[in-house]
């Protein structure tokens, strides 16, 4: 590695040696099966999410500038350009707030690595399903690492790490998808680093908070195909002290660690540290309506029963989902814990169904969630991202009573993942509001059996249309 080996770089280049040399030999059997469940989640999301107001307005401008139409937008019969492909079915993915979600790293990985990597899939014929598996876990290794350098202060301070940090995950993917060496590996990480960006005020309302992570996943696709052909990046992307990927998104250097950048290779997956969503909203809100839903069904109760209600969390809590809720939208209803706590309260759930642009301002909702309130708990606080959705919830009841729970994380989490059956269920559920059921048992069965399989490239034949 020439120009990359010259350069004070241990954690760039650790992380590309990683990638280029990860062999399928080598990864654990419980993580092939739990990628592909994660997988199956991601691309049943992302079907869900081709029939949303804003992936049409994506499908319909992008459609318009492409003249070549090499991938296929999935869910639809429309094909796009392999760099807007990506961007459109990353949108689709984190389209409606179902997608899974690293929570001490902070990050939406299948919405990153897989729209980069089925286009290249796409586009190169012959990828097998083994070699599919093996870059899609380099590319679920890699992001929530950046996510757990960088530590919960990188979105406290306003930067959407599923932007940001995903572009890690995304080119990781790509890049040992192509089989790239360690030393363009270097450089696709500097070309896509450089590229990161987001911020979280795109949380209150705006449908581009929902492209972010599309975005992210055709910066790591630009990254890899650049590098492949002999494009250069930043070489020392992390550890650069003026200018780097850390010391540019982080306040102070002892807000990141580059020492949990490689730590662990070969024998701490972060991929079995995914977790799933249940719930049609941001993670953070999972844990309080678990906790809810277990008082539930301790005693039953119901909205009109309650006095109020106070979830105490971690900061990042407070702050990402605890906010004052007003009608600016589905995504900051969909963000807002309290219109959240809400809805269960007055429907019993919080799926698809739940949230339509009519219900945004709701006046039963608007009214529930102001008996809502977030606290900081300065004792989860300091738990860092390991207790990142930890909550302590308080219903206080109009007969004077308080009813307490901790749950330290929401249904389908990295300690106590949800069943294949319960995974499969989901999928099915979402994909079949847009594509036929026998299509959709075709998918299932093709990625839950993807090592068998010679050619990656029907993969996504079987999600067009």
């Amino acid at each position: 590695m020439s120009e990359a080996s010259t350069s004070n770089n241990p954690y760039t280049s650790g992380i590309a040696q990683f990638v280029s040399g990860l062999q399928y030999e080598a990864i654990p059997p419980e993580v092939l099966t739990r990628i592909k469940l994660l997988m199956l989640d991601s691309i049943g999301c992302a079907i869900y999410g081709a029939d949303l107001e804003w992936t049409r307005i994506l499908q319909k401008t992008l459609g318009s500038v492409d003249t070549t139409r090499t991938c296929s937008v999935w869910g639809t019969d429309l094909r796009l350009s392999a760099p807007h492909a990506a961007l459109v079915n990353g949108t689709q993915v984190q389209g409606f707030e179902l997608d899974d979600v690293h929570r001490a790293g902070v990050l939406h990985v299948g919405a990153v690595v897989l729209p980069a990597l089925i286009s290249i899939a796409e586009m190169r014929p012959g990828m097998t399903g083994r070699d599919f598996l093996t870059a899609a876990v380099a590319g679920y290794e890699i992001g929530p690492r950046v996510g757990l350098c960088m530590k919960p202060d990188h979105i406290a301070q306003g930067w959407h790490s599923g932007a940001t940090v995903g572009v890690f995950s995304a080119v990781a993917g790509a890049a040992r998808s192509l089989n790239l060496d360690p030393e363009k590996t270097v450089h696709a990480l500097g070309i896509a680093g450089t590229q990161s960006s987001g911020l979280m005020a795109a949380q209150y309302g705006a449908m581009v908070k929902r492209m972010h992570a599309g975005r992210a996943s055709q910066s790591g696709l630009y990254g890899a195909l650049f590098a492949e052909q002999g494009f250069t990046g930043i070489v020392n992307v992390f550890e650069s002290e003026y200018g780097g990927f850390c010391t540019t998104f982080s306040r102070s250097q002892d807000r990141f660690d580059l020492s949990l950048l490689t730590a662990g290779f070969g024998s701490t997956w972060q991929t079995m540290g995914v977790a799933l969503k249940f719930y049609s909203c941001v993670g953070s809100n999972h844990s309080t309506l678990d906790a809810i839903r277990a008082l539930q069904a301790e005693q039953p109760f119901g909205e009109a029963d309650i006095e109020r209600i106070v979830v105490h969390g971690s900061r990042v809590t407070m702050d990402h989902v605890g906010w004052n809720y007003e009608p600016q939208g589905l995504t900051s209803a969909q963000l807002n814990l309290p219109y959240c706590v809400a809805t269960w309260l007055l429907d019993g759930d919080v799926f698809v169904d739940q949230f339509t642009e009519a219900m945004v301002a709701d006046p039963e909702r608007m009214r529930v969630a102001k008996k809502v309130s977030v606290k900081e708990d300065e004792a989860i606080t300091a738990l860092g991202s390991q207790g990142r959705h930890k909550v302590h919830v308080e219903v206080f009841m109009k007969d004077g009573t308080c009813r307490k729970k901790t749950v330290e994380a929401g249904r389908g989490h990295e300690n106590d993942f949800a069943s294949e059956a319960d995974i499969v269920e989901k999928f099915v559920k979402l994909a079949t509001h847009v594509l036929p059921r026998a299509q959709v048992d075709k998918i299932c069965d093709f990625i839950l059996n993807l090592e068998k399989h010679a050619d990656a490239a029907e993969l996504p034949r079987l999600l067009a249309k």
